[in-house]
């Protein structure tokens, strides 16, 4: 309730009508005064415990009545009518002691009252209807009471602490409201619709007390406004729950406040001293949100789902205001990005996001990262000899401390109590841990970080690496095995023998089996004169060297079929 359609003109000011019988005669009411039947006798049946105006000459009041002859008979009563009885005290309007019996009511009170013939319809009477010289009782309940000098009536009963802006004219809002006439009667509630009130101020949307009772309130506040008749719905009333000339109660609470002028506002809450790069649109970030209505109301958060949202920036992937709101963030970074309907989910929301409403975002930005990074060395020492760099092939053992860019520890070999162990350029790691282990020497220490299109990539490892995640390796080399020439799992130290195949054929059958192939290669690397790639499982390279001799498959070398590395240039074994 309390808004009106486009074209609505406020009703003109309340007419003095003499409100009459159907004879023509002013409606029967009554004075003050104690005594007799020759005197007002007025007595008080109920009286609210709050009475914070009463009744004076010239106020306007709505009231029941029922209206009896001193023997009981019934010759009138304004719930018959299903309406109360409308009029201004002390112009006229009524019988005289009605005028006085009315002065000093409260609404919500009830009056028995008696009036005397000579402050009523005297010896005439009401043809058909009050016999003359009649005593006439009247039991009233008062329902309503404005001025027509009165305002609106504004009182805050709750104020946040915290208001850093107030209702202005043109201002867009969403409030819940109980409207109740004086009396306490429920005429509407957007509570019960369980929906707020979504509409602009100031602008002819609402009822012009309800532009006025809004202006100035805070987001959390809630008020009690009341509304004369004339700056609501006048003497027509709505047509529907609000009767003519009704003074309206509405008890607001206001939840959502903006202007379609906004923009986002940022308000850095933790700014990390380090912050050697800022998001810029186009890369990819991952961030933890508490998502709240500017109420406080909680309709999302990343936390309870125990996951970062992960998104790219300033390419529309997500609302218009959190795309602007979340460039130029630092990594560890904590903000609130306010962001109003128009540059979120709209006049319509989403989910339990309402229409019209303005959102509060809490983030913490755990990494970011553009997909055209690559790797990030930082060497933090280097022994006095660094001349040994490692390179493909080459068998490395060091030690690490994987951690996210926010410092989560993901794993460690220290804590381990072992090494790493690897041959570079294998696929043995990731691709970005295999390109920061190389041209390293012994001894050295480094940082490497790792965008994830060169680590797990969106998938990341369950349990162990969020998707899309930047990772920090922090490395020392303890150990280098150099590896072979490329292409080659086995090499000479020395000379190779003319009579290479009769040596491995040690019982001269014309014939080497795998046994006698492996012992031979196995007795070569222990005495020195060969060697096998480093980091590699032994008896696999030397099984695929033999398999590699073997051509016909049939599980034997002959003189024919063996050949070294330089006779056959598809054959890496010898």
């Amino acid at each position: 309730m309390a808004f009106r359609a486009r074209g609505w003109r406020p009703p003109p000011p309340p007419l003095l009508l003499l409100l009459l019988w159907v004879t023509g005669q002013a409606a029967p009411v009554a004075g003050l005064g104690l005594g007799s039947d020759t005197e007002l006798q007025i007595e008080r049946r109920f009286v609210p415990d709050e009475c914070p105006r009463t009744v004076l000459s010239g106020d306007f009041v709505r009231y029941h009545y029922v209206g009896t002859f001193p023997d009981g008979q019934k010759f009138d009563s304004s719930y018959d009518r299903d309406s109360t009885f409308n009029v201004f005290v002390g112009k006229g309007q009524l019988i005289a002691g009605m005028d006085q019996a009315l002065v000093g009511m409260c609404v919500n009170e009830r009056r028995f009252v008696k009036i005397p013939p000579k402050l009523a319809y005297g010896s005439e009477g009401v043809s058909g209807v009050i016999p003359p010289n009649s005593v006439l009782h009247f039991d009233v309940l008062l329902m309503d009471i404005w001025n027509s000098e009165d305002q609106v009536q504004i009182h805050t009963y709750f104020k946040p602490p915290s208001c850093p802006r107030t209702i202005q004219v043109s201002d867009f809002v969403r409030y819940h409201y109980n409207g109740t006439f004086l009396d306490g009667t429920l005429f509407d509630s957007s509570h019960n619709r369980m929906k707020t009130y979504d509409t602009y101020v100031g602008i002819g949307w609402l009822i012009p007390g309800m532009d006025k009772g809004l202006l100035g309130m805070c987001v959390g506040e809630k008020r009690i406004i009341t509304i004369p008749p004339f700056l609501a719905y006048g003497e027509d009333g709505d047509g529907k729950d609000i009767p003519g000339q009704a003074s309206l109660v509405f008890d607001v609470a206001l939840l959502d406040l903006h202007n379609p002028k906004d923009g986002i506002s940022i308000e850095n809450k933790v700014v990390p001293e380090n912050c050697e790069r800022r998001s810029q649109s186009g890369d990819f970030l991952r961030y933890h949100y508490n998502g709240t209505l500017l109420d406080g109301t909680f309709f999302d958060s990343s936390y309870s789902r125990n996951r970062t949202f992960d998104t790219y920036i300033g390419q529309g992937y997500v609302i218009a205001g959190m795309d602007e709101g979340l460039l130029g963030v630092c990594i560890g970074e904590k903000r609130r990005i306010v962001v109003p309907p128009h540059l979120g989910y709209g006049e319509e929301g989403r989910g339990n996001i309402p229409g019209s409403a303005v959102l509060v975002f809490d983030i913490h930005v755990i990494d970011f990262h553009n997909p055209s990074d690559s790797i990030s060395i930082t060497s933090r020492y280097k022994p006095p000899d660094c001349s040994v760099l490692s390179k493909k092939g080459d068998y490395l053992k060091y030690h690490y401390n994987a951690s996210l860019l926010d410092g989560t520890l993901l794993d460690s070999t220290w804590n381990l109590g072992k090494t790493y162990n690897i041959v570079l350029g294998f696929g043995q790691v990731v691709l970005g841990m295999d390109m920061g282990l190389r041209e390293m020497c012994v001894g050295e220490k480094r940082t490497v970080i790792i965008p994830p299109h060169l680590g797990y990539g969106e998938a990341g490892v369950d349990g162990e690496v969020p998707g899309s995640a930047v990772l920090v390796f922090d490395i020392e080399l303890l150990e280098l095995v150099a590896g072979l020439p490329e292409g080659y799992m086995f090499i000479w130290n020395g000379e190779v023998s003319a009579n290479l195949f009769e040596e491995i054929d040690k019982d001269g059958d014309g014939e080497v089996l795998l046994e006698e192939f492996s012992e031979y290669i196995h007795a070569q690397v222990a005495s020195g004169k060969g060697k096998l790639a480093p980091g590699f499982d032994a008896e696999m390279i030397v099984k695929n060297m033999f398999t590699n001799q073997d051509r016909n498959g049939d599980g034997k070398v002959t003189a024919e079929e063996f050949k070294l590395k330089d006779q056959e240039a598809k054959h890496d074994e010898l």
